[in-house]
């Protein structure tokens, strides 16, 4: 017996059309860089305008598209950063039954070339600021057909066209949406590519909209249209986690960076535009957090009491920061995904009876969090047997949902190697195998021990870098700190601690390890503690530890060890 319900397709023009009907008059606020100081340092500018200026404009480009001859399925790249004009390709690309493939810009030329050739795509909309990696990326690219530049530039770029012009040529009023259905694809992304090339993850219409709508739930990352949104997190990188179209179908403001992501310029931003919400990677808050602690230490406190969360991901979140931001009247609210969940997969927020300042309350927020509806998670051990959730099983972590990937994009291997069949409750089911080490408590609540590949493994058992890491960096003296596994004669592996002291702070290996000691087992410690100027960062921010295990692959513990 079938139901008697009408058959909405949940795609992109339904969402579009839905944002210009509700909150034609909410705004997009982007800062753009307009000249360069003293130092050489970009100058931001402001551009505002309305989300009904942004439907007319991104029907203009799905018409342009469609006009220079794209098909439903082909792809259009994007390399650019978050801008008003990015956010209409977010919209128009798909809308026009293409496919948005948003290319990571922190990537190795040679990465970046491999990706638009592996996805063939056929037009390449560009940052005018980032038009300098043209001739890196050109000449080895022979499906790209057509290189538009998004903003104005100095001087024309031979071979390319402007933007503003080429959409502007279309009547968007007679734009007809291609018929398109919701399981086809809408967007791709690839992967860092730590390990091997990256690896392409295609997601839906169908998958979009349904993380959209999660994403916006008070269980999500709790958007409303009195909010006004400043997503940090690149637009290039994992579809800026969603909020490019969960903002506007909540009807909230959306505030865009560009190129700035410095503490000084985004806490004048967040005050100058009552910023209610904001989400990026550890990296981007500590030098958040330093700006406002020298603020209010210098009695010119910023005023960002419109504040109701700092969304942080990526990678884990120190409870010592959670702990300074607290201090400041500011929330963080941990959340985690990867590439291959669209990205949300947890969020970390405390049952009704917990005080998040008190000490069980800081140390459920220091956890990735719980997985929202439509989102499942279990552990499994090497041979693939089901772990319990009691808050101490280390397993690998598996994820499966409507939004998460069942498949790489022409990667058979690695689809293989990532996917694991389960028998329960709803019959044989396929999982994704995050690469995660993690546990689950008895409550859903999901901790990061590690991935798999940065574990270390000392006479058998394991220790978890990340949590030793977080500890280290909740010292007053300490930046960063990652800790990664050194070659020992007798336990196989032993763990060291690479670190960089705050800017003016002296610290000592012992102080070091007297601050870890009431908190981890003695055999968890470190053995030894490297002081570095920086740690190398991946293009999402997180600590590069396979350079770290090169750098130190010959290193000599001492010989008390």
């Amino acid at each position: 017996m079938q139901s008697t319900m009408m058959d909405v397709q949940l795609n992109m023009p339904y969402l579009l059309e839905y944002v210009n009907r509700r909150f034609p008059g909410n705004t997009v606020t982007t800062l753009l860089p307009v000249g360069v100081d003293a130092e050489g340092k970009p100058v931001p500018g402001r551009h505002q305008y309305t989300y009904r200026d942004m439907y007319r404009r991104a029907r203009q480009l799905a018409g342009a598209l469609r006009a220079a001859g794209l098909q439903s399925g082909d792809r259009v790249a994007t390399i650019g950063t978050n801008t008003y004009r990015h956010l209409e390709a977010y919209f128009g690309v798909p809308s026009a039954g293409l496919v948005l493939h948003t290319v990571n810009i922190r990537l190795h030329p040679e990465q970046i070339v491999y990706i638009i050739n592996h996805a063939q795509d056929r037009v390449l909309l560009i940052d005018n600021v980032l038009a300098r990696l043209l001739p890196a990326i050109l000449p080895h690219c022979p499906t790209l057909e057509k290189v538009v530049i998004m903003g104005p530039t100095p001087q024309a770029v031979p071979g390319t066209l402007d933007y503003d012009s080429w959409i502007a040529e279309q009547d968007e009023g007679a734009f007809v949406y291609p018929e398109i259905d919701e399981r086809s694809a809408l967007g791709m992304c690839y992967t860092s590519g730590t390990t091997g090339n990256p690896k392409g993850v295609v997601y839906s219409h169908r998958s979009t909209v349904l993380h959209s709508l999660a994403v916006s739930l008070p269980s999500g990352l709790t958007l409303s249209p009195s909010d006004t949104v400043l997503p940090v997190v690149p637009m290039f990188h994992v579809m800026a986690w969603g909020y490019p179209w969960a903002v506007p179908l909540t009807g909230a403001n959306l505030a865009l960076a560009s190129v700035f992501s410095d503490g000084p310029t985004l806490a004048k931003f967040m005050q100058d535009e009552r910023v209610t919400g904001t989400a990026g990677v550890p990296t981007i808050w500590l030098g958040l957090l330093s700006e406002l602690q020298r603020a209010q230490a210098a009695g010119t406190p910023y005023d960002l009491s419109a504040m109701k969360a700092l969304v942080v991901g990526g990678s884990a979140a120190p409870e010592g920061m959670i702990r300074a931001f607290d201090q400041l009247g500011l929330t963080i609210l941990h959340a985690w995904g990867m590439t291959e969940t669209s990205p949300f997969g947890t969020a970390s927020h405390l049952p009704t009876h917990v005080d998040p300042r008190s000490d069980d309350g800081y140390r459920l927020r220091a956890k990735q969090g719980i997985a929202p509806f439509m989102v499942d998670l279990c552990l499994v051990d090497d041979d693939g047997k089901l772990l319990p959730h009691d808050g101490r099983s280390l397993g690998r972590l598996l994820v499966r949902g409507p939004w998460v990937s069942g498949h790489y994009y022409q990667n058979a291997e690695a689809s293989e190697a990532n996917t694991i069949y389960l028998d329960g409750p709803f019959g044989r089911t396929q999982w994704f195998d995050t690469g995660d080490i993690a546990t689950i408590d008895e409550y859903g609540y999901m901790t990061i021990a590690d991935r798999a590949k940065d574990l270390v493994k000392s006479g058998g058992e394991w220790i978890s870098s990340v949590d030793l890491e977080n500890a280290l960096m909740s010292h007053p003296a300490v930046s960063m700190a990652a800790v990664i596994a050194v070659g020992h004669p007798k336990w196989d592996e032993r763990p060291m601690a690479v670190v960089v002291k705050k800017e003016g702070a002296e610290v000592t290996p012992e102080e070091l390890h007297a601050w870890l000691e009431p908190r981890f087992a003695k055999w968890w410690l470190p053995d030894a503690y490297e002081f570095v100027e920086s740690i190398p960062l991946g293009s999402t921010g997180k600590f590069m530890k396979r350079e770290l295990r090169e750098q130190f692959k010959d290193y000599q513990l001492p010989a008390l060890a």
